[in-house]
């Protein structure tokens, strides 16, 4: 229970992260993107620090939480980030949310409910060999790197939004697995953490998605970036806790549940982008 109430903290924390941070990042000339100059214009921002000092919470929690329980377990409930993120939007930038953008947010809910109930998330058995770290990571940087290179034909700033998006949100849930390691060590010997390479993988892994996500939110609307984002990190998630750590998910029949609940996030995710108050209010501000 502890895991699941760090988990939604976390996702709150990261939500208002990204709020504050793509109010920061729409002021920055598109011609700055994957340049060292986006961070350095960025960092002048007061807004987009308050945007790390959050995002700076959401990893404290996401940890503490990843410490606690499975990875299929946090990482899937970080999919409420998108409801706590359009929320924030309206709260800090007035506007109104209407009946089917809390239709999209009860849809991903049920969602939500659905996947978790019916998948019952168990904790690994297994910390991961140094053959299996190598796969992921060949895999990972090479996905990541083919969707990089997709935005460069990708002629609307939704679009490349989107791919960055998605190849934020797998650099994030890879992340998730170095955090989830050093937890690990952490809990056996303390002392060992501060020589162990999962340590600044994870620091490394954490940086080169957050550059990514900083140009997402640069390249077009939130509501294009987000759901992509918060999709991509939970089923990511799910696929390296059961891969890499041998964590366990119900099959036979509850793979039906289990794919129900799963739709239902990203259908309710993607309805929610769709939202015309907040697709309006994307268009308009400034910032």
């Amino acid at each position: 229970m502890i895991a699941v109430v760090l988990a939604l903290f976390a996702a709150a924390s990261n939500a208002l992260a990204s709020v504050l941070q793509r109010r920061a990042a729409r002021l920055v000339p598109q011609e700055k993107a994957f340049r060292p100059a986006l961070i350095v214009a960025l960092v002048r921002q007061p807004v987009w620090l308050g945007g790390i000092a959050a995002l700076i919470s959401g990893f404290i929690f996401q940890a503490w939480a990843l410490a606690e329980g499975a990875l299929a377990l946090v990482q899937p409930l970080l999919v409420v980030e998108l409801p706590f993120t359009m929320l924030a939007i309206g709260w800090l930038l007035g506007v109104r949310l209407d009946r089917r953008s809390w239709l999209a947010v009860g849809t991903m809910t049920a969602g939500l409910a659905v996947f978790l109930a019916s998948g019952a998330p168990g904790m690994g058995h297994r910390s991961p060999t140094s053959t299996e770290w190598t796969l992921a990571a060949i895999v990972t940087v090479a996905t990541v790197i083919g969707l990089v290179m997709l935005t460069h034909v990708i002629t609307t700033p939704a679009g490349r939004a989107a791919v960055l998006g998605v190849a934020a949100g797998i650099g994030f849930a890879f992340t998730a697995t170095f955090i989830k390691e050093s937890t690990i060590i952490f809990q056996r010997d303390p002392a060992v953490l501060a020589t162990s390479w999962q340590l600044y993988a994870m620091v490394l892994g954490g940086l080169c998605s957050l550059f990514l996500l900083q140009n997402a939110l640069q390249s077009g609307p939130l509501v294009a970036a987000q759901p992509a984002l918060t999709t991509t990190d939970p089923v990511a998630s799910v696929l390296y806790g059961l891969m890499i750590f041998g964590e366990q998910l119900r099959l036979g029949g509850w793979l039906v549940l289990e794919a129900l609940g799963a739709g239902m996030i990203i259908y309710g995710s993607f309805l929610l982008a769709q939202s015309p108050p907040l697709r309006a209010q994307a268009a308009a501000a400034p910032g």
